[in-house]
């Protein structure tokens, strides 16, 4: 078994599109059409030793473990090129599990407010005169799985240890947890439940229909502790920026984790972090993977990576010199590097190993037998 081929082939023996939504079905249909004869592709001649072959075209969907390597990789070197010479903190706002059925029933709206409410309590305790005083930055990517893919619903942020203030000073965070973990926890709880409970009150959670529920769940969450984790990463930044970038455009499993697939089962490799992060085998029937792979699928139009404060968008240039000369530091220059990244790819003949490989004709789609055509975005490669 190609290692490429063990997604497709487990949403080919057990997937069942009956009951799904039109949105899953349509992203089954790229997962399954992706670098087959489906997309379409090019014809590949090496320059050196003549030898031909086929390269057939990726989904370009932001659930394929085979597309996106190239956007990870040029997401990882544009966060490296704004990274500042300061401490950074690895903060993480993880959802109560007895959430995970309104993620379920209203994806957009607990998404959205779980951003809003780990920015807001960042956001507080940096603007508190006793703390920070000033604006801080953060780097959010929502990820909700867990090692054996069920659904654990948290954000990974990068957050530069400190702020800006007012007069343009940069006032820097000393600690190594950036503020106390308890009371970020607290902060985040309430914010958040209040923040249900204002939407339930507009109407906005109607498919959660049993009596009483809201009420019950909200209460029951504001006497739970939520977890909240914060370390600083000083010596180990880039390494947090690569592990992020992981999951920009990448979701729930990876082909290389999946060791088998068979009529009636899958077994995939996973991370048991309660025993000493050792890695072990899971068997899964095959119905139930499918049914875990599909809860990770996110809404059409869900940003799953967001930044916040001075490094938003809208300002992020402006602010990042106005830190740099605070801190008396010499911006840097642009990377060739990166420029290099973005440049066409090349590719490897894999009967001589040299990057020889060029065009000499192209392979057109191939539309399916039933569902909706491929997300075709390589038109470029088409004469």
């Amino acid at each position: 078994m190609t290692k490429t081929a063990t997604l497709q082939q487990a949403l080919t023996r057990f997937l069942d599109p009956a009951g799904l939504d039109r949105h899953r079905q349509r992203v089954c249909t790229h997962l399954l059409a992706c670098r087959t004869e489906v997309m379409g592709g090019m014809v590949l001649q090496c320059s050196d030793c003549a030898h031909v072959q086929p390269h057939y075209f990726g989904c370009r969907d932001r659930h394929c473990p085979q597309c996106q390597g190239r956007a990870i990789e040029q997401w990882a070197e544009r966060q490296q090129a704004n990274i500042l010479p300061v401490r950074y903190y690895h903060v993480v706002f993880t959802l109560p599990h007895s959430l995970n059925g309104w993620v379920q029933l209203h994806p957009e709206v607990i998404h959205r407010l779980l951003f809003q409410s780990a920015w807001h309590t960042l956001r507080m305790f940096g603007r508190d005169p006793k703390r920070l005083d000033g604006q801080m930055g953060m780097i959010a990517v929502l990820h909700t799985w867990g090692q054996n893919l069920s659904q654990h619903v948290h954000l990974h942020c990068l957050v530069p240890g400190g702020a800006l203030s007012d007069d343009g000073n940069w006032r820097e965070a000393r600690s190594n947890y950036l503020f106390p973990v308890r009371a970020l926890s607290r902060h985040f709880r309430g914010h958040m439940v209040s923040a249900l409970r204002k939407v339930a009150t507009a109407g906005d959670l109607h498919r959660v229909t049993w009596p009483g529920d809201v009420d019950e769940q909200l209460n029951t969450l504001m006497t739970t502790e939520w977890v909240v984790y914060s370390k600083d990463c000083l010596e180990h930044t880039p390494a947090v920026v690569r592990y992020l970038a992981r999951y920009t455009r990448q979701i729930a499993i990876s082909n290389a984790r999946i060791l088998t697939v068979d009529d009636h089962q899958v077994i995939l490799r996973y991370k048991d972090y309660r025993d000493r992060e050792r890695h072990k085998p899971l068997i899964l029937d095959g119905k139930e993977f499918v049914r875990r792979f599909l809860l990770h699928v996110l809404p059409k139009g869900l940003m799953r990576v967001r930044h916040y404060g001075f490094l938003a968008n809208r300002c992020r240039r402006q602010r990042l010199v106005q830190i740099r000369r605070a801190l008396a530091v010499v911006e840097p220059a642009p990377d060739a590097d990166m420029a290099a990244s973005e440049a066409e790819p090349t590719y490897t003949c894999p009967h001589c190993r040299q990057p020889s490989l060029q065009m000499i004709g192209i392979l057109s789609p191939q539309r399916p037998s039933c569902g909706p055509p491929p997300n075709h975005q390589e038109q470029r490669y088409r004469t």
